[in-house]
């Protein structure tokens, strides 16, 4: 990941590349696609400790903080979360704390996800950001020292 690209790039990316899709069944099938790429998770960190709270299937997400920088490593049983979750990571990856803290994360609406994905799986959706801030919160407080 090029830690030189802003959040709002990597956004505007992802926007463009979802605005080539007419429809919704191509959209779902490029998100797979993406879960797919996505580099499995060590079963280390399989545990639950890492598991995202309020997601209907399974999601691991650990972090690591490398150079001012956080980086994000996830893994889930559903290949529609993992695709989601890789979407998160390739935005929020490589970040500085106060950055991701600060992300509004509007390419999530603006690619219509939250319309549509099931009540469920948007309220997921919104656990693995909160869970990736709450990451970027920690070692922001933990290194402020």
């Amino acid at each position: 990941m090029n830690g030189s690209r802003t959040i709002e790039a990597t956004e505007n990316e992802i926007v463009e590349e979802f605005s080539l899709f007419d429809s919704w069944d191509d959209k779902y099938e490029y998100i797979i696609d993406l879960g797919k790429k996505l580099h499995p998770l060590d079963e280390k960190y399989k545990i639950d400790e890492n598991r995202v709270r309020g997601c209907q299937s399974t999601v691991w997400l650990t972090a690591d903080y490398e150079n001012g920088k956080i980086f994000y490593k996830a893994d889930s049983d559903a290949v529609i979360v993992k695709g989601l979750i890789s979407m998160l990571i390739r935005v929020l990856s490589g970040q500085e704390p106060d950055k991701i803290i600060k992300a509004n994360l509007d390419f999530i609406k603006e690619i219509g996800m939250m319309s549509h994905l099931a009540q469920t799986r948007a309220n997921g959706l919104l656990s693995m950001v909160k869970q990736m801030k709450n990451y970027a919160l920690a070692y922001k407080l933990k290194n402020a020292n």
